[in-house]
């Protein structure tokens, strides 16, 4: 009986464990949760000022779904006395050598590319890390600043494109002009008197 007893007393302090354990997770969820998204909110507003044009609206309230290659990517609207400039485009991509890839890209009202942000990425450091500056760079056919995807071959030379991939990072290269790419066809494909969301097919890798 001492030991049923024993076994039965363990049960109930490890049931009350639990039972706490969780109401604390919850509370520290509850109370963190806010800050998170508030900080989240703040970097994507940061990182859409710093790639969209000047604008006087508020593009993260504005904000829509375009779907590019079963890619929901998002679409912040830049407008200036209530005329569209431009668009900041969270775009991505899943061709990247350590996975995905998250840049916002900058559109000028013409198509043409205004400025970028990566987001994120787990690319090799040194290496596929670089393309936060190397493709705004002045050397070479590095830059894609001021290009427009419909006009200009926006993929590496390796490809037959005019863009010079980050040396010994070609996979890296060709994941983050796919995401550029990405983010055009959103730009472009967009309906900015409605939000509605559009539906692109997908495309040809050029891997």
């Amino acid at each position: 009986m001492a030991k049923q007893s024993s076994f039965g007393n363990m049960l109930v302090v490890l049931t009350v464990i639990t039972v706490i354990t969780g109401a604390l997770l919850g509370y520290v969820n509850n109370i963190t949760a806010e800050p998170i998204a508030q900080s989240k909110k703040q970097k994507q507003e940061k990182a859409v000022k710093d790639v969209a044009p000047e604008f006087d609206n508020s593009p993260i309230d504005e904000q829509y779904i375009v779907t590019v290659n079963d890619l929901e990517l998002k679409v912040f609207p830049a407008k200036k006395e209530g005329k569209n400039v431009g668009a900041a485009v969270e775009s991505k991509t899943k061709k990247g050598f350590g996975g995905e890839i998250s840049v916002m890209v900058g559109f000028n009202i013409d198509g043409s590319i205004r400025n970028y942000r990566v987001l994120s990425h787990a690319e090799t450091p040194g290496l596929g890390s670089k393309m936060e500056e190397w493709f705004r760079a002045g050397k070479g056919n590095q830059s894609i600043l001021g290009k427009n995807p419909s006009t200009d071959n926006l993929t590496v030379k390796k490809d037959g494109g005019s863009i010079d991939a980050i040396t010994a990072a070609t996979i890296s290269s060709r994941a983050f002009l796919d995401a550029i790419a990405n983010a055009y066809a959103a730009y472009i494909n967009n309906d900015a008197a409605t939000g509605a969301t559009a539906q692109m097919g997908k495309e040809t890798s050029h891997e």
